[in-house]
């Protein structure tokens, strides 16, 4: 029996050991996106702008507005799209409303004004919902009179000048995507907005910036961006099979030798999930879509002629990036035993000790963080307490999302379809608007969440355990499971605060 122990130890100790080294080897990638960031930044370029006194050289754009169920945002993001400086003879809009609710009766009378003041605009219903997301723009594309498609989700409010801002950069004949950098209009809401949009923050910073400096695959991030027609067509069209068609359709184009343009300074205005229900669903397919997409992409990046390796090896773990989450859940759950197992066999204590190993990921992002910080909000003592502050509340809280994210990527690599979830809505930007009536409030308790409550109790008896474990406790991982311990708690008590 002793022996089976043993030989358990031993096998928990390797998946253990695995899954930092997995956490380490991705930290390092971030670390060589922030060299490509501050090269970047060094040399950064001017933005240019589209001359609208020309306008028989201007062409012809679609605007895709895919909607479902927005009856709280609709009318605010209709109000921007017709304040777009584009000349109207060159311009269409198309409202993609896939809705079953009272919205596609507001949409029909919001068009209509609009078409009354001169803009081409029309409500696109389909007769069935295939595909989602992916189905309704690839339905408007086949009668989008367009060069040009340009993409905003329904929580977005682009600025009057944004297709001034990015259709130029068309001017090369190779970039299919001009992609636009995200902000949020609500970033200050609560502590939920405010670690969504630091991380936000460094995807659209560290990792986009860092990428597509370097010519390395980067992705369409679904709304904000604006694709060359022709390019959509070349690289297959938009396919539903997965639950992030911006990542699958962004790789076929770049494995087809498009080129990717992304716009740091150009900003995007949007509304962050503001609920713990919508940031879960968010949340969940995000990341299972990230791995469907691992995949299906991933031999196909790995094949490719004529692809740097350091461009195959920054692609293959941007695929993966959602599974560092199960990596991280893994290295959480399987501390606590190591504790135990350490002062049970001391001569793995080796192993145990590889735990040095999370502390140095967590440097990694943090000094990364930090340039991205200092970039934005300048440096100095202040700032980098307040830095540090928010650095450690959205570690500690995204630890507590990673047993929901890790049920996401697990059903994402073992090919378990669902359905896309959409992000619900809400246009509440202070803490003084109630949700007790909103419609799209979940009303139920996640399944998951009580898990997350019977986690928050083993990382609790893990703090316990760093007392009593051997002859005079051992606090080596106390840190951590006290972070593990407060993110799985506030996940846990949010979730059944707000039902869902």
């Amino acid at each position: 029996m002793e022996n089976i122990w043993f030989y358990l130890s031993v096998f928990l100790m390797f998946l253990y050991s695995i899954s930092l080294i997995l956490v380490l080897f991705y930290s390092l990638s971030q670390l060589n996106l922030l060299w490509n960031y501050i090269q970047y930044k060094k040399k950064k370029e001017n933005l240019v702008e589209l001359d609208l006194n020309d306008l028989d050289a201007m062409p012809l754009v679609t605007i895709q507005l895919p909607v479902y169920n927005e009856i709280y945002v609709i009318e605010r993001l209709l109000e921007c799209i017709n304040l777009i400086e584009y000349p109207r003879k060159k311009l269409e809009i198309q409202v993609l409303d896939d809705s079953t609710d009272e919205s596609v009766g507001l949409i029909q009378n919001l068009v209509q004004k609009l078409r009354k003041q001169g803009l081409d605009i029309v409500q696109i219903r389909r007769k069935k919902r295939i595909g989602f997301k992916a189905g309704a723009l690839k339905e408007g594309l086949e009668i989008a009179k367009g060069e040009f498609i340009a993409i905003f989700d329904a929580d977005f409010l682009p600025k009057s000048n944004w297709l001034l801002q990015t259709i130029p950069y068309f001017d090369d004949k190779n970039i299919g995507v001009v992609q636009t950098r995200w902000s949020h209009i609500n970033r200050d809401y609560s502590i939920l907005t405010q670690i969504q949009a630091f991380a936000l923050d460094a995807h659209f910073t560290l990792e986009q910036v860092g990428r597509n400096s370097k010519n390395h695959f980067m992705n369409f991030n679904g709304t904000a961006g604006i694709w060359r027609k022709t390019c959509i067509i070349d690289s297959g069209n938009w396919q539903g099979d997965t639950l992030t068609e911006d990542l699958d359709l962004s790789y076929r184009a770049q494995l087809k030798k498009w080129k990717f343009k992304y716009l740091e300074d150009v900003e995007t205005p949007s509304e962050l999930p503001i609920v713990i229900s919508a940031i879960r669903s968010q949340q969940f397919r995000w990341n299972k879509g990230g791995a469907e997409n691992f995949q299906k992409m991933s031999k196909n990046v790995i094949h490719a002629k004529n692809l740097p390796l350091i461009t195959k090896v920054h692609s293959i773990l941007h695929l993966l990036n959602s599974t560092m989450f199960l990596n991280v859940f893994f290295v959480g759950v399987l501390s606590i035993p190591m504790l135990y197992i350490k002062n049970e066999w001391g001569h793995l204590s080796l192993y145990y000790d590889l735990s040095s190993l999370f502390i140095v990921s967590t440097l990694i992002f943090f000094g990364c963080y930090w340039v991205l910080y200092r970039y934005s909000k300048g440096g100095g003592f202040l700032n980098f307490l307040e830095f540090t502050k928010i650095f450690f509340t959205f570690y500690t809280v995204a630890m507590g999302f990673s047993f929901h994210n890790t049920l996401a990527v697990l059903e994402g690599h073992i090919g378990k379809k669902s359905d896309f979830i959409r992000t619900p809505k809400f246009n509440v930007l202070t803490i003084k608007k109630s949700l007790k009536y909103n419609k799209y409030t979940r009303k139920k308790v996640s399944k998951n969440t009580i898990f997350e409550g019977l986690l928050t109790l083993y990382f609790l008896f893990g703090i316990y355990s760093g007392f009593v474990v051997g002859e005079s406790g051992d606090l080596g991982l106390f840190p951590f499971h006290l972070m593990l311990f407060i993110g799985f708690g506030f996940v846990f008590i949010n979730s059944y605060r707000t039902q869902g």
